[in-house]
């Protein structure tokens, strides 16, 4: 298996993530800024098959018409020399003053409204591109005081505005579909749908919710100190994961952005291999973009931003190479079935099976030997992580 990347592994990068010139709250930039043609033909040579962007990153936010149409003609120009193409696109509704109480569920209506306008925009340039994803992330969508929110009232509202985009593309006969990008906190205090699980929940409550998935990130659900593997498979199982975002994070702490596997590496290893190969029984599970959303550090200057790119994608070949040996070693195999982990997927109710049936049978219940499991018929897990563990530092 090569970890050269090429087109057919579907990686894509952020115009933001590539283009992040080192600013935090404490310090200014490190590095110019970074010029749409650079990325878009660095990215290429690099074996990435496509870009992603804000609007306001590919022109100001209140740039003129011209200006703006001025750098989507650049753009269109650099994909087409390039081949790269445009698999998703989102909105800013976060970095102008106007969105410092949100966009979609800002306290005043005429922030709502341009935001509304503002993302159809943007959906508009999104379907002329090709992009089949809108992502929405909406980091200033919450609170810093429960006093200043009216959490109903807020989500109602964001039911509102993404009920119409659903119309808006239906009527439109674009081939676009929306993914909620969670995270819990940062910029605000609390943000609104804040894991995978609220956006799903929220997704169930909209008037076309087949248009609306998840777009999770490693960082995020580490941030509130989730298990990143254990809800892409809930997102896999229900349908709902459309997009997703990949970087590093080290434990429950700001935002790092890190990249791709300079985290929580088991977790990554796991994770890939749920991507990849679809869980023990195979198959493919995910066969959208693989997307880095990470920050090269504010460390690097413009070499070291390529090579963080490059970091991404050899990292994730990496682990498929691992995660395919994993699955191929017959001690494995073996010790997957010692562990009795294909079981789950057996029926506890025989066919046909009623409570009634159950109830009738003494086997389940009055005869059955609980005793046993004091002292044995354990389920061998440490080995059998211990197994991944030692195929993930190539000791097998």
């Amino acid at each position: 298996m090569t970890t050269t990347p090429t087109r057919a592994d579907k990686f894509s990068f952020g115009l933001w993530t590539v283009g992040y010139n080192g600013s935090d709250p404490f310090g200014g930039p490190t590095r110019p800024q970074l010029d749409v043609v650079e990325a878009v033909t660095r990215l290429a040579e690099l074996g990435a098959y496509g870009l992603t962007f804000h609007d306001d990153d590919l022109f100001p936010f209140g740039s003129s018409d011209a200006d703006r149409q001025k750098q989507i003609d650049r753009l269109k120009q650099a994909l087409a020399d390039t081949g790269l193409i445009i698999p998703m696109v989102t909105t800013n509704l976060f970095s102008a003053p106007v969105f410092k109480d949100g966009g979609f569920t800002s306290n005043d209506r005429g922030v709502r409204r341009f935001a509304l306008r503002k993302a159809l925009r943007q959906l508009d340039l999104g379907a002329e591109l090709g992009a089949q994803t809108f992502v929405m992330w909406g980091g200033r969508e919450g609170a810093e005081y429960d006093t200043a929110k009216d959490i109903r009232g807020a989500l109602e509202r964001y039911r509102e505005g993404v009920n119409l985009f659903a119309q808006y593309v239906t009527d439109k006969g674009y081939d676009i579909r929306f993914a909620i990008e969670p995270k819990p906190n940062e910029p605000r205090g609390d943000i609104l749908l804040p894991t995978v699980g609220h956006a799903m929940a929220f997704i169930e409550t909209l008037e076309r919710p087949e248009l609306f998935g998840v777009n999770p990130e490693v960082g995020h659900e580490q941030m509130a100190g989730l298990n990143f593997t254990a809800g892409i498979a809930q997102a896999l199982y229900q349908g709902k994961l459309f997009h997703i975002d990949l970087n590093g994070q080290r434990g429950i702490k700001y935002d790092q952005d890190l990249v791709f596997g300079h985290g929580d590496l088991q977790n990554a290893f796991s994770l890939v291999d749920l991507l990849e190969n679809g869980g023990p029984n195979g198959g493919p599970a995910y066969d959208g973009p693989r997307h880095f959303d990470y920050k090269p550090s504010r460390t690097e200057d413009i070499t070291g931003v390529w090579d963080s790119a490059a970091a991404n994608m050899r990292t994730y070949l990496l682990l498929k190479e691992r995660a395919a040996a994993f699955r191929a070693d017959p001690e494995v195999q073996e010790a997957l079935t010692a562990s009795r982990v294909a079981q789950v997927n057996e029926p506890t109710l025989n066919a046909g099976e009623s409570y009634d049936d159950l109830l009738a049978d003494r086997s389940a219940y009055e005869d059955f030997d609980t005793d046993s499991y004091f002292g044995g018929k354990g389920f061998g897990f440490v080995r059998l992580n211990q197994l991944a563990l030692e195929h993930l530092l190539g000791a097998r």
